[in-house]
């Protein structure tokens, strides 16, 4: 509990949706103010940060430490959020914060399973409200786990907590329509798709349930996308070879030749359950894994428990709205005892050695330093990736 009183919040775990505001400057002088009547002034550019976070994942180990806070704070069923406290900061603070809903969320009344088909508390999804998610993505293999139902309970929900979603449908006019996510000014179209199903065919028969990944298809969408008048447009896959650090052959090929669109600005990886690196591609990155923001796997492995968020600043330019800033935390799933939590790992080693010692303080340290190398392995910090403030050691700061 010591390193956890570093990085999350308070209390219940309630965590107010919040984003930073402009402050205002303070009174020019009267010298000042009468030479401004006489120059130029030009406004300062329009910009808005994007946050993205890896699988959210739920095994039984998170939903029994969920019921276990909602009892500790006097309430029934699961309370998600003390889990997911950790990564709030951040996420608050973003103007446009996206997850990825991996799972298909049972009915209130359940049943509730894990692997190798989901059904999930449906709790998490006013959980990943409450820490500050704006919209989530759904495409995934495991989204027909549930057939029909599960799709439409997970939509449904994320509905009902105000989280917008791209990825599934209900319906087909839903599976035609294409997430527009107004912000700063801007207009953020938000894609999503999966390279299988774990061999589940579309319940029905419905293909338009979900979106397999086919280059020439993301290309058609990124591109009417643009016509609808997104500003940004933001390519979400679910991809790759499960614990390996490594991009595959797909991933190679299909990231760059998607980056090299004028119609995608961004690629967002999730999948591996790994966290995999960062690079540029003709001026626009491609993230290829973002790890697991939060899961609990029963296959054993250190690297499986750490995750990656990605934070990227967007500015409007004569081109249009381009990332002028790259920016990374890495995250760690604390589950050597209880309570399990999700940590900023760099902003917990850079609060100082007090209480984050001994085992714990070389757990953070690798996830840290395993990430960090990860993420540069394709240089990606020759392209101006850096730390977010804060969210790393003090002498890896920049």
């Amino acid at each position: 509990m010591a390193v956890l009183a570093l990085v999350v919040v308070p209390g219940d775990g309630q965590i107010a949706r919040t984003r930073t505001t402009d402050v205002a400057a303070p009174a020019a002088s009267t010298a000042t103010r009468s030479a401004a009547t006489t120059s130029t002034t030009t406004a300062l550019p329009r910009e808005f940060t994007l946050v993205a976070t890896g699988d959210v994942l739920l095994h039984e180990p998170l939903w029994e430490q969920a019921r276990a806070d909602a009892a500790a704070g006097g309430g029934t069923g699961h309370d998600f959020r003390p889990l997911l406290a950790g990564v709030a900061p951040l996420v608050t603070d973003a103007d446009l914060a996206i997850c990825h809903l991996e799972t298909p969320v049972a009915a209130p009344s359940g049943p509730t399973a894990g692997y190798p088909a989901f059904s999930v508390p449906p709790e998490i999804v006013p959980a990943l409200a409450d820490t500050g998610f704006d919209a989530c993505t759904t495409a995934s293999n495991h989204t027909f786990d549930r057939g029909a139902a599960g799709v439409d309970r997970t939509l449904d929900a994320l509905d009902a907590a105000g989280i917008r979603h791209a990825g599934s449908a209900r319906h087909p006019a839903e599976a035609a329509t294409t997430t527009l996510l107004p912000v700063a000014g801007a207009t953020v179209a938000l894609l999503s798709y999966t390279f299988g199903f774990n061999g589940v065919p579309p319940p029905d028969g419905q293909t338009w349930r979900s979106n397999p990944i086919d280059e020439a298809r993301i290309l058609a969408d990124a591109a009417r996308a643009r016509a609808e008048g997104a500003s940004v447009v933001v390519v979400a896959l679910h991809w790759g070879d499960e614990y390996d650090p490594e991009p595959n052959a797909q991933q190679q090929a299909l990231g760059p030749a998607l980056a090299r669109s004028p119609d995608v600005d961004l690629v967002l990886g999730h999948h591996a359950h790994v966290v995999q690196p960062m690079e540029v591609v003709d001026g626009e990155w491609v993230v290829y894994g973002m790890g697991n923001m939060v899961a609990r796997h029963g296959t054993p492995g250190a690297a499986n428990q750490e995750g990656l968020l990605v934070r990227f600043t967007f500015t409007e330019g004569p081109g249009g709205w381009r990332v002028t800033l790259a920016e990374y935390a890495a995250l760690l799933v604390v589950t050597a005892q209880p309570p399990i939590r999700v940590v900023d790992a760099g902003a917990a080693l850079a609060a100082g050695t007090g209480p984050v010692e001994g085992a714990l303080r070389e757990r953070l340290q690798l996830a840290w330093e395993r990430t960090a190398a990860t993420v540069d392995a394709r240089g990606a910090s020759t392209h101006g990736l850096r730390t977010i403030p804060g969210s790393a050691p003090p002498a890896a700061d920049p």
